[in-house]
């Protein structure tokens, strides 16, 4: 088995343990637990480091347990909120957990014949018979009010207020760990800082309970170097779901980041080894323009994520703004594909009967107002410098029609080398 623990330390992967818990880990196999609550039907890139950990134990020797929160997701983690989240219906709940559990699969190895392979729990399947009462009497009068009272999350909520239900949270959580530990010989639970005073309660449950060792270790929480919050963009979250993010948003999200930032993202998020990651990193800082680096990390995560085909899908795509001869290319994107790749280039609307009737490629430029005048269209097409769908015309008189639209809607005008106009037709 490999030193799991190490191998977290030099990726920027750990940030509190337990004592005792590396100790544990070199011993023996180890179960370890996450938990996911189903807030949305799909995980975002904010949920990639907590798989990444259970995928780090998996492959360092010990086995591990995803445990899908059914029945948490009904309370609410106050962990790192501001405010109380909406409750879910069940049956979303069920939605968001089916959902999820398709993703999970993608990540570790759920095979029986592995002794330390993946399972997927749902604390919805123990907590459902639990009544209230017995869960006050069996478990709240293990944990002290001053105990729960003393977790920063609560403490950074006392002002704004908290609900029980939010404050519950704490002790149903702690629960899972107990229950996990009685039934499955779970011995660590893991997740991101912010989780460390839940996880620790369940601990303090557990050696009063039961009077069981048990270990925790948690990774920091990560914040773009700009100080901004990771995973997040002006849209919104970065999904693992093609459906709500396709593979080129996402493959393009990593290419983005910074060179600071992707030093990091390299270890965070990769297997790479340590020796190949700092040769990577020596050479991208040899000659950071060509973001030798970005690519390497968008490349190792959309495949990981989306799968080779889509990864070259993405990687393809992104070329067709910056190269030539990528007509083919551009015909065969998907309208969501085709808005994607084209996101924020400017939209011009054009209506269907002109196209239908056929319009002239100088009427076109015109009256969209690319160019501020035919006369500077009609010179521009001539010298080369006009792009239909990325092919160039030359002719002045060319008449555009149905024959030159993008999913029966679109046509990409190319003006000079880097300057794209997204004609809709409606």
């Amino acid at each position: 088995m490999t030193n799991f623990t190490e191998e977290l330390q030099w990726r920027g992967l750990l940030q509190d343990m337990i004592p005792g818990t590396e100790e544990q880990l070199k011993k023996e196999m180890t179960t370890g637990y996450i938990g996911f609550d189903p807030t949305a039907d799909s995980l975002h890139i904010g949920n990639l480091v907590p798989i990444i950990l259970l995928m780090h134990l998996q492959k360092a020797g010990h086995k591990p347990i995803v445990l899908v929160g059914g029945a948490t997701g009904m309370v609410g983690d106050p962990s790192g909120k501001s405010q109380e989240r909406n409750m879910l219906a069940i049956e979303q709940i069920q939605v968001n957990i089916d959902a999820q559990k398709k993703q999970l699969t993608r990540f570790l190895n759920f095979g029986t014949k592995l002794p330390n392979c993946a399972e997927i729990v749902n604390n919805y399947d123990w907590f459902k018979d639990f009544n209230f009462l017995d869960f006050i009497r069996d478990v709240g009068k293990y944990i002290t009010v001053n105990y729960m009272m003393s977790k920063d999350s609560v403490q950074n909520r006392l002002e704004s207020g908290m609900s029980f239900t939010e404050f519950s949270y704490q002790l149903v959580q702690g629960y899972d760990f107990y229950h996990l530990n009685q039934t499955k010989n779970v011995k660590l639970q893991m997740g991101g800082s912010d989780q460390w005073g839940n996880i620790v309660t369940g601990t303090e449950l557990i050696r009063k309970k039961s009077g069981n060792e048990v270990f925790a270790l948690t990774a920091p929480l990560l914040k773009k170097a700009d100080g901004g919050k990771f995973g997040k963009t002006e849209s919104g979250n970065i999904w693992l779901d093609r459906n709500k993010t396709s593979p080129y948003k996402f493959y393009q999200f990593w290419l983005n980041a910074s060179d600071e930032d992707a030093v990091r993202y390299i270890k965070v998020f990769t297997f790479i080894d340590q020796n190949a990651i700092e040769t990577l990193i020596s050479t991208h800082s040899e000659a950071p323009h060509q973001r030798l680096l970005q690519k390497r990390l968008a490349q190792e995560l959309t495949t990981m994520v989306h799968g080779q085909q889509d990864y070259e899908f993405a990687l393809n795509a992104s070329q067709i703004l910056f190269s030539e001869n990528t007509a083919d290319a551009l015909k065969n994107l998907s309208e969501q594909e085709l808005l994607d790749v084209m996101d924020g280039v400017p939209l011009f609307e054009i209506s269907t009967d002109k196209i239908e009737n056929g319009i002239s490629l100088i009427g076109l430029l015109s009256e969209t107002k690319i160019f501020e005048s035919k006369g500077k269209a009609k010179e521009m097409t001539q010298s080369g410098g006009v792009s239909i769908n990325k092919a160039k015309i030359a002719d002045i008189d060319y008449v555009l029609g149905n024959k030159d639209l993008l999913n029966n809607k679109y046509i990409l005008v190319q003006k000079g080398k880097k300057n794209y106009h997204l004609v809709v037709v409606q």
